[in-house]
């Protein structure tokens, strides 16, 4: 996907009960829900998994609360959006974050293949992301692949660096209308 799929100036409007078309040709594979997750998190891998989780909800819902809410606010925290330049400090990021959920009316965001690594309090996860935004110019959609960086503080799990790359050919774009 490229920086331009996050830069529209005109959000799109959104709507609570807007749908977006399954596009022609993805393959859905295994994915991750929130609701598979036990409701309480005992190992240390579901928890890691439940704060990758808890990521991908706030970016789903465009919430920029509950991104806030997935970092550790430091000067020192990265995000590499698919397209863009390294940003650097939580400040950047979260402004990232603003812009992008600003000009976007929808995401879906789904994840597959994820792998958890935990080495004392640093623990990463790498997935497969299948991401489709509505835009006022249309849907994008792609396949990416994206490594989450976590550390733990004061027992919980929070992003500290982020970096996706979209897999060459896996990426489509479609001027279609949201279905209401």
């Amino acid at each position: 996907m490229q920086k331009a799929a996050f830069s529209i100036q005109h959000p799109f409007p959104r709507e609570a009960d807007a749908r977006l078309p399954r596009l022609p040709g993805r393959q859905p594979g295994k994915r991750i829900s929130l609701m598979l997750m036990p409701p309480h998190p005992e190992t240390e891998e579901e928890k890691v998994l439940a704060a990758n989780l808890a990521f991908y909800e706030a970016l789903r819902s465009l919430d920029i609360d509950r991104m806030e809410a997935v970092w550790l606010q430091e000067d020192w925290v990265r995000c590499l959006h698919p397209g863009w330049e390294l940003l650097v400090g939580w400040e950047e990021v979260q402004r990232s974050w603003a812009a992008i959920f600003h000009s976007t009316g929808q995401m879906l965001v789904s994840i597959s293949r994820p792998l958890v690594q935990i080495v004392g309090d640093t623990a990463w996860v790498s997935c497969l992301e299948d991401v489709t935004i509505a835009q006022t110019d249309g849907i994008s959609s792609a396949l990416i692949e994206a490594t989450n960086i976590f550390i733990r503080q004061r027992g919980r799990w929070l992003l500290v660096h982020r970096q996706t790359t979209p897999l060459p050919g896996k990426t489509s774009s479609t001027q279609a209308q949201i279905l209401q």
